[in-house]
């Protein structure tokens, strides 16, 4: 069965999405440390971010790069943070969080509960600064 970051690349499931090529996708998380808070997929599903190929890494990173650079232009804060955990979906990601200061990327602080509208406004913010 598909992740659900698959489903959400397949149009099955709705996201606030920032920007997509061939091979990578990003969008919000709709369970945000802070306002922007994006994830960075591989379209291709590998479950593990070190068993991409090392195109693929390299490829995502860069990836991340240009939606991190639109984050830090439409978002307020000192630096966008990057992080990979992924043990909560079988699908390789990066999370890029506006900081302001590295408490900001505590995974154990409260998420932000934002509206449709709210989300869809960070979306557009940050779509409009993508190179």
């Amino acid at each position: 069965m598909a992740s659900i970051f698959s489903r959400i690349v397949a149009g099955e499931i709705p996201s606030y999405k920032i920007a997509e090529d061939e091979h990578y996708y990003a969008f919000l998380d709709i369970s945000p440390l802070q306002k922007g808070h994006t994830l960075v997929i591989p379209k291709r599903e590998v479950d593990y971010i070190f068993d991409l190929e090392d195109d693929e890494l390299a490829g995502l990173q860069v990836f991340a790069k240009k939606v991190a650079r639109a984050i830090k232009r439409a978002i307020p804060c000192v630096k966008v943070g990057q992080c990979v955990l992924g043990l909560e979906v079988p699908h390789a990601h990066i999370h890029l969080v506006p900081m302001q200061t590295e408490a900001d990327m505590r995974f154990t602080n409260p998420h932000l509960q934002l509206s449709p509208e709210e989300f869809e406004q960070i979306a557009a913010s940050i779509r409009k600064e993508m190179e």
